[in-house]
Order: structure tokens, then sequence, then C-alpha cells
């Protein structure tokens, strides 16, 4: 029930900036992909990503797994090359009155206040020893600033 309305509050009521794509809930209402804009007046104003939500069978009691997903990942000193996002809402500070709309949020927010692209200095290294599942991450959030 959780996952129709938040699905209906994305598709009538998105976040700035981001739309759901609707090919993405055709088959299945666990995995979606919500088309994103760079906002106006930020380094990635025009810039297009996909954010991909995928839910397990807790949710909302455990988290989404999300991350940037397709050709364009954004460069950001807490996002890596291969789309994992370094944010304590997905992991350790979630809670089960956050929502998709909410993550969406924190995100736009988080690339809004970026002042400077860059990729995380343990990029190279985190890629390629990483798991696939960025929630299976032990992410030391050291840094509030871009």
């Amino acid at each position: 029930m959780r996952f129709n309305i938040e699905l209906l509050a994305l598709q009538n009521d998105p976040p700035p900036g981001m739309t759901l794509n609707e090919k993405s809930v055709q088959n299945t209402i666990t995995q979606w992909i919500v088309d994103m804009e760079g906002a106006t007046g930020t380094l990635y104003e025009g810039e297009k990503f996909q954010l991909l939500f995928k839910f397990s069978s807790r949710y909302p009691f455990d988290s989404p797994q999300v991350m940037f997903t397709g050709e364009n990942i954004p460069v950001h000193p807490h996002v890596y090359s291969n789309g994992h996002i370094c944010l304590s809402i997905l992991t350790e500070d979630w809670s089960p009155a956050l929502s998709v709309q909410s993550v969406c949020l924190s995100i736009i927010s988080m690339l809004s206040s970026c002042k400077e692209k860059r990729r995380p200095p343990d990029n190279s290294f985190y890629v390629r020893t990483c798991n696939k599942n960025p929630k299976k991450t032990k992410w030391w959030y050291h840094d509030d600033t871009c």
C-alpha cells in the first residue's frame, strides 16, 4: 500500500526537476527510475541524470537502495563513478518517516549545494572493491560540505 501512495505522490506532485520514468514501473513495483534535471543556477543546471530506487519487502522499515544509473553519473564529491551515493539517510539515518520524495529532495539539495565538480578522493579504489549494492558499504560520513 505504501508503494502505491508514494508512486501516486511522485506521479502527481514530483519534486522540482524530477519525474517518474513511467516505463520503469510497468513490470515491477519494487524498482523505479526517477529522471532528474540539475537545478537552475547550480553547477548541474541543464544536466540530466537518472536515479534507481530498489525496494525490499521490508520497505519502509528498510531503506531503499538508491543510486545514480545510466550514462550520466554526476561528478560530485559524494557520488562515486559507479553511481553510489554517500548520503546518510540512505543507510544509517534512514527512518520509515522518510519517502521517495524526501530522498529525491535530499539528493537535489546535495547536488545544488556543490561548489566544485569532483569525484570522492577514494573513487578509484572504492569502485574497484565495493559491493554492487551500496547499502552493503559501511560509509564513513566525515564531510557535510562539498
